[in-house]
C-alpha cells in the first residue's frame, strides 16, 4: 500500500519514478508455542493457611509469535517480532508481550530495537533442563503459592538467574549485539527506564517516555556469550552486568472514589497519600555455564540483585544440574535453584527459595513432546515460620511448539 501511494503521488507530480533494480519479498513468518500441565500438588506450611491449595492443577502457557523478515540486496535483513500472550491478560490489557524490530547482517551485527529483555539477560546461561516446569523462573508459583510468602519478584536473582536491573522485563530500550567472533559474541543494551512492558507514549499514572518518582533510570547492560565445540566437548558460556538509579524523591497519589469490585476499599473514597522513595544506583550481574559430554549435559549459574543503595531488597541466587539424552526419545534432568532475600523477613530477617526438579521429556514427533516431572519448592522466612510454605509436585505435559 505505501509503494502504491508514493507511485501515485510521483505521477501526479508529473515525476517518472524508476522500479528498483529487484524486488525484495518478505517472509511473513509466525510460529509460536503452547504447553498445557495437570499436576496433583501438595502445599503445606504456615504461610498457606487458610486457603486449600492441594489437589490436581491445571496450568496453561503459550505465545502466538509474528516474525516478518526480509532481506535486501545488500545483504542487511530487516525483521520485526511480536509476541501474543494466549492467556487473558498476559502482556498486559492487550496481551502483547515483546514487540520489537531488528537489524542484523553477517558482518554488522544485530540490532534490536523496542520492547525486549536486555543484552545482559539474553547473554545468560543456567543449569540445563529438559521439561517445562521451570524452578529457575517464578513460574512455579502457578502451583505452590510462593509469591504470597517470598518477594518473589520477576526476573530477580532470589528466584532466577536470568535477571534484570530492578528486575524490569521487556521495556522499550536499544540493543546491539556484535557479530559472532568464534564463538564470542558481545551485547550492550539501554533503556530509558523501567516503565512498561511493550508499552509506549503516556498512561494513566504518568508518562512512560518520562521517569517518575520510584522509578529506575538510565539502566545500561552489557553482555558476553562464548558457544564452541572442542572436539566431542560442547562449550556455552554467559556472563551479564547491568545498572540503573532509581529517582528519589515524594509522590503523592490523589484521591479517588473506588469502584474496584475485587478491592476491599471499593465503594469508598481512598485519600490521597505521600510516599518518599530513596535514591540511588542498583545493579545486577551473573554468570553461567553448560558442558556437553556427547549424552550428558552439566551446567549451572549464579546471580545477584544489588539494591542496597535505594533501600530495595537485595537477592542472590545459583542453579546447578544436568541432563542426559538417551538413545531413542528420552531425556532426563536433575537440577536445582537456590536463592536468598537480604533482611526481606521478619525482623529484617532473611528469606530463602529453593526447588528441586526431577524430570523425563519424550519426543513424540516434529515440535511435539510429553513430559513428566517432580518437584519440591519451598520458601522459608529466617524470622517467622509463620510465613513459611512448601509444596510438591507431581506433573505431566504436552508442549507443541510451531
Amino acid at each position: 500500500m505505501k509503494k502504491h501511494l508514493l507511485s501515485t503521488s510521483a505521477i501526479a507530480l508529473g515525476v517518472v519514478a524508476a522500479a528498483p533494480a529487484s524486488a525484495q519479498d518478505w517472509d511473513l513468518d509466525w510460529g509460536g508455542y503452547f504447553s498445557s500441565h495437570i499436576a496433583i500438588v501438595d502445599v503445606s506450611g504456615n504461610g498457606a493457611s487458610g486457603t486449600d491449595y492441594d489437589g490436581i492443577g491445571f496450568l496453561n502457557t503459550g505465545e502466538i509469535i509474528f516474525s516478518p523478515s526480509v532481506t535486501l540486496d545488500n545483504g542487511l535483513t530487516f525483521g520485526v517480532n511480536v509476541q501474543m500472550e494466549a492467556q487473558n491478560g498476559g502482556g498486559g490489557s492487550d496481551g502483547i508481550d515483546e514487540s520489537y524490530m531488528t537489524i542484523s547482517g553477517d558482518s554488522f551485527g544485530q540490532l534490536i530495537i523496542g520492547s525486549e529483555n536486555s543484552a545482559g539477560y539474553k547473554s545468560m546461561v543456567g543449569a540445563p533442563g529438559v521439561t517445562s516446569m521451570y524452578i529457575n523462573s517464578p513460574s512455579i508459583s502457578a502451583f505452590i503459592p510462593l509469591s504470597s510468602v517470598l518477594p518473589f519478584s520477576f526476573r530477580d536473582a532470589g528466584v532466577s538467574s536470568y535477571t534484570e536491573v530492578g528486575g524490569n522485563n521487556d521495556v522499550p530500550r536499544l540493543t546491539y549485539f556484535t557479530p559472532s567472533f568464534n564463538g564470542f559474541q558481545a551485547g550492550v543494551s539501554y533503556a530509558r527506564n523501567n516503565r512498561g512492558n511493550a508499552t509506549q507514549g503516556f498512561d494513566a499514572n504518568g508518562a512512560v517516555n518520562n521517569t517518575r518518582i520510584g522509578d529506575v533510570e538510565d539502566i545500561f547492560d552489557l553482555g558476553m556469550s562464548y558457544n564452541q565445540t572442542f572436539g566431542t566437548v560442547d562449550v556455552s558460556l554467559g556472563a551479564r552486568w547491568g545498572t540503573g538509579s532509581v529517582k528519589g524523591g515524594t509522590s503523592t497519589t490523589a484521591a479517588f472514589f473506588d469502584t474496584d469490585p475485587t478491592s476491599a476499599t471499593v465503594g469508598t473514597v481512598v485519600p490521597a497519600a505521600t510516599s518518599t522513595t530513596t535514591s540511588g544506583d542498583i545493579t545486577t550481574w551473573g554468570i553461567g555455564a553448560q558442558l556437553g559430554f556427547g549424552a550428558v549435559t552439566v551446567g549451572g549459574s549464579y546471580a545477584e540483585n544489588n539494591n542496597n543503595d535505594a533501600g530495595n531488597t537485595s537477592s542472590t541466587g545459583w542453579s546447578f544440574g544436568g541432563t542426559y539424552d538417551a538413545a531413542g526419545p528420552w531425556a532426563f534432568e536433575l537440577l536445582t535453584y537456590q536463592g536468598e532475600y537480604k533482611s526481606s523477613g521478619t525482623g529484617g530477617a532473611d528469606e530463602e527459595y529453593e526447588a528441586y526438579r526431577l524430570g523425563a521429556s519424550r519426543d513424540l514427533g516434529p515440535g511435539v513432546d510429553w513430559d513428566i516431572y517432580y518437584v519440591y519448592a519451598s520458601g522459608e522466612d529466617k524470622g517467622s515460620s509463620a510465613n513459611d510454605v512448601d509444596g510438591n509436585i507431581i506433573g505431566t505435559a504436552i508442549n507443541l511448539s510451531f
